[in-house]
């Protein structure tokens, strides 16, 4: 691990520890402490290069892999994640998550207990999940009500769009979310009697997808064991909320984007999935477009795809479909509770900003991120970083931003670490010159490199 990719994850860390202590309370700390993260960010981004012929950097060594770990334990300890189960319960699963970070940072520690790590978070995680789910079998949130029902009605041939939804606390009138949310999260419901069942799994594939991204190398199986036990985690999945699906898509992605080729048209799958899922992905198209690797035809052809997967319900009913995913989404009353600039103003002036103010800073903020994309190449790995802090920003000037959205970017920035692994020569494996090679006379061209065998890690 490079000691750019220790600051990630701290950042990471900070970033989540903060969002777990925003649920359900405002506090003005709070969104300063966000902004520091964002400025980290920013500063993470800017600084990103092209991983292709890009020098060594210095390593950290595994031992701050397992150091992130251990801070994570502490944080499951002391900082109480919001939930609906009774303080024992919550206890439990709060020791559940912190014992299997430190056992897996543990077992990172050593070469033949490596491969143990990453089973290990997700036995552990898994537990967690078990625990609030069926601790808490019916939260009193409308989106598991809404996306209980919305799978109900899929087994049966309905819109969610043409729905009322019966016992929300919330909203009754509106699926607010594109198509493939209910898609993704209703195998839960159909075969498990629960959607967040299929949120879990979701984001169990997405840290496989993170690791194997890092070709399972020590920092990017820690990566996929941080996204598992991430504090505020067990809320995300007791909650029902559906960034998972999401960042299914862009773990997928990226992963197939990574290995180059074919890959990088593959990739376009996925990422119509993501963007046939939640409406905030679109932000991120600008960044992919610009991206050389990626790029205008790839991500027209994602569009174009995610266009045919929302096609079914936009055309059965047009007026509806546009109600609840465009009109809703805006006419949603302010969070006093969210900790973001846009609630901070509220809460301390009484002041609303409008929504062209709010318009103009995203747009200012992602022409910026085009820009640099644009005139400083970088890797995989930083492009995750730009997707990253641009999300973040989108989420400081939301009016109704919450740990799930913020939970998004602590994911990409994992992503990011992951990509960044993978790109390296595994510095633990033997060294593969022939002696021809290793006595080559100084200043004769080295010829195409040999190819490395598996790594170990």
């Amino acid at each position: 691990m490079t000691r750019r990719e220790l600051v990630t994850l701290l950042v990471w860390w900070a970033l989540t520890a903060l969002a777990t202590h925003s649920v359900v309370r405002y506090r003005w700390w709070i969104v300063a402490g966000y902004l520091l993260v964002t400025a980290a960010l920013v500063a993470l981004a800017v600084t990103a290069r092209d991983d292709r012929g890009a020098a060594p950097a210095a390593s950290t060594g595994r031992r701050a892999v397992t150091g992130v770990l251990g801070l994570v334990a502490l944080t499951h300890l002391l900082l109480a994640p919001f939930s609906y189960l009774p303080p024992g319960g919550l206890w439990t699963v709060r020791a559940v998550l912190a014992g299997s970070a430190l056992l897996t940072g543990a077992l990172l520690l050593g070469a033949r207990t490596r491969a143990a790590a990453l089973p290990v978070a997700l036995a552990g995680a898994a537990g967690a999940w078990a625990l609030v789910v069926t601790g808490d079998p019916a939260p009193r949130i409308d989106v598991w009500v809404i996306l209980q029902q919305a799978a109900d009605g899929l087994l049966r041939g309905e819109s969610m769009y043409t729905a009322e939804w019966v016992g929300s606390p919330g909203i009754t009138d509106a699926f607010a979310y594109l198509p493939w949310t209910a898609v993704l999260t209703a195998p839960g419901r159909w075969l498990a009697g629960d959607v967040r069942w299929a949120l879990a799994v979701l984001v169990a594939f997405a840290a496989l997808c993170t690791a194997a991204l890092g070709r399972w190398r020590a920092p990017a199986v820690a990566a996929a064991a941080l996204l598992v036990l991430a504090p505020g985690g067990s809320t995300l999945v007791e909650q029902a909320w559906t960034e998972p699906t999401v960042l299914v898509g862009l773990a997928a992605w990226a992963l197939l984007v990574a290995r180059g080729g074919t890959g990088a048209w593959w990739a376009v799958v996925p990422l119509a999935v993501a963007l046939a899922a939640k409406q905030h992905v679109v932000v991120l198209l600008p960044l992919l477009a610009t991206w050389p690797r990626f790029g205008v035809r790839r991500t027209a052809g994602a569009v174009g795809g995610a266009a045919l997967l929302v096609a079914p319900w936009l055309l059965g009913a047009p007026r509806d479909f546009l109600h609840d995913t465009v009109r809703t989404m805006l006419e949603l009353p302010p969070l006093r509770f969210a900790d973001t600039l846009y609630t901070a103003v509220l809460n301390e002036t009484g002041v609303r900003l409008p929504l062209p103010v709010v318009g103009v800073l995203v747009v200012a903020v992602l022409a910026a991120a085009v820009v640099a994309l644009h005139r400083r190449p970088v890797g995989l790995a930083g492009l995750l970083t730009w997707c990253a802090t641009v999300l973040m920003v989108v989420n400081l000037v939301n009016k109704q931003a919450f740990y799930n959205q913020f939970w998004l970017v602590g994911a990409l920035l994992l992503l990011s670490v992951a990509a960044a692994t993978g790109v390296r020569p595994d510095v633990s494996a033997p060294p593969m010159a022939s002696p021809a090679r290793r006595h080559r006379p100084a200043g004769r061209p080295a010829g195409p490199p040999a190819p490395s065998s598996p790594s170990a890690g």
